[in-house]
């Protein structure tokens, strides 16, 4: 038997112990303040009033395109909904800690399903000049006490190539504004100090169908499914990803602990309940439904985004939980997995089966005390009391109508 066959069955043989032990395994909770801080509560903390908009910057949207509900930009409608019936909710503006508009800027989809970013500014620039108009609350602060949900690829940088975004940056009237955004990079235009990083749209039902027995064995040791290439919008390769991913796949396509592929299989979600490790590379962003995914389906999270801020990372020990592999090393991936001791990996997978970890990352229909929604609203909270630089002096102005690309400026 060769060198690498060996080397092959003593991973699988590891893989057949993990599941051994695992089964042998039970929940941990996150210890200090992160799991506090996951199980706040935030009701009687803040209030939040909600602007009431035209349809056509919201309901009307959806009408027309019933797709923006299961895409993964759909926390935008899910938020709004939420809120409606939410106890933090006020109808008394005057008493609000927080001030929110009911936009859906993502959705405006391809025939494929992707959003269009581009009439997203002049829809946003649109509902500020409305609201600005008809209560006195944005013109009091400039929006430093109101909070956006901007799903898009960069958040309100309003662009899915990231060379594009940040040399649009983020829309000027949303400077002050607190950004609820599934972007999160650290040291990056299109993110403010202050925002919100939340964890793309997964669809909470389809996944609950989709569980299999936990004491199923984990006998696949890395997986992936997803490009490696994007062709159509990078032809020659090497801009997607930052290379990432294309590293992954010339790398390890003949690798026998790595089963990665293009092809999305039926069973795809009870693949990732089978896997030790599930592969969460950067794609167009940082972001992606996967890392929702692993952290439901309890498979290690193998984070390969250079300076990604993680969702709610004050609440959730990304660290813990998952393994970080910086872009430069993956052609080193098979050798830092396969390094990594049982005992790390096991209590990796005991925080994971922690259910207010998976709670965390979800948006269900009802709501469920300890979700996403709920993490958003611990976030605002704890950003309260405002300070002084938040309201402006009489007559005092900070931002600027009429900077930005020209044709951010039209009527929408």
């Amino acid at each position: 038997m060769g060198t690498f066959s060996m080397w092959v069955v003593a991973v699988f043989a590891f893989c057949f112990a993990l599941w051994s032990a695992a089964a042998e395994q039970k929940i941990e909770r996150i210890s200090g303040s992160a799991g506090d801080v996951l199980d706040d509560d935030p009701v009687g903390r803040l209030k939040v009033y909600i602007y009431e908009l035209p349809s056509k910057y919201n309901k009307k949207l959806l009408q027309k395109d019933p797709r923006c509900l299961t895409h993964m930009f759909a926390a935008e409608i899910f938020m709004h909904r939420f809120l409606l019936s939410s106890p933090v909710r006020t109808l008394n503006p005057e008493e609000a800690d927080w001030f929110y508009t009911p936009i859906y800027p993502t959705c405006d989809l391809t025939p494929t399903g992707l959003p269009l970013p581009f009439k997203s500014p002049r829809m946003m620039r649109s509902s500020i000049q409305l609201i600005s108009s008809n209560w006195p609350y944005w013109n009091r602060t400039e929006g430093a006490d109101h909070f956006f949900v901007v799903p898009h690829d960069f958040g309100a940088c309003f662009h899915y190539q990231e060379e594009k975004a940040v040399e649009r940056g983020i829309l000027p009237l949303l400077q002050r504004a607190t950004l609820v955004q599934t972007f999160g990079q650290r040291n990056h235009v299109c993110l403010n100090e202050g925002s919100i990083t939340i964890p793309p749209y997964a669809p909470p039902q389809k996944m609950q169908a989709h569980h299999i027995p936990p004491d199923t064995p984990r006998s696949i040791f890395v997986y992936f499914r997803g490009l490696f290439y994007d062709v159509n919008n990078d032809p020659e390769g090497g801009y997607y990803a930052r290379g990432a991913r294309a590293a992954v796949w010339e790398n390890f396509k003949n690798n026998h602990l790595f089963d990665i592929s293009t092809d999305h299989p039926i069973t795809y979600y009870e693949d990732m309940q089978r896997a030790i490790f599930c592969l969460c590379p950067l794609g167009w962003a940082p972001w992606s439904p996967r890392l929702v995914e692993a952290v439901v389906f309890g498979c290690i999270p193998v984070i390969i985004a250079d300076d990604i801020v993680l969702p709610f990372a004050d609440a959730i020990p990304w660290e813990e939980i998952g393994v970080f592999v910086a872009e430069k090393d993956v052609p080193k991936l098979d050798t830092i997995l396969t390094s990594i001791p049982t005992e790390v990996i096991l209590r990796k997978q005991r925080l994971l089966a922690n259910p207010s970890m998976k709670r965390a990352m979800l948006f269900p229909q009802p709501a469920q005390p300890g979700d996403a929604f709920h993490q958003i609203l611990n976030g605002l909270a704890r950003k309260l009391p405002h300070d002084k630089t938040t309201y402006l002096k009489q007559g005092e102005k900070v931002l600027n109508w009429t900077s930005g690309p020209v044709g951010d400026l039209k009527p929408w």
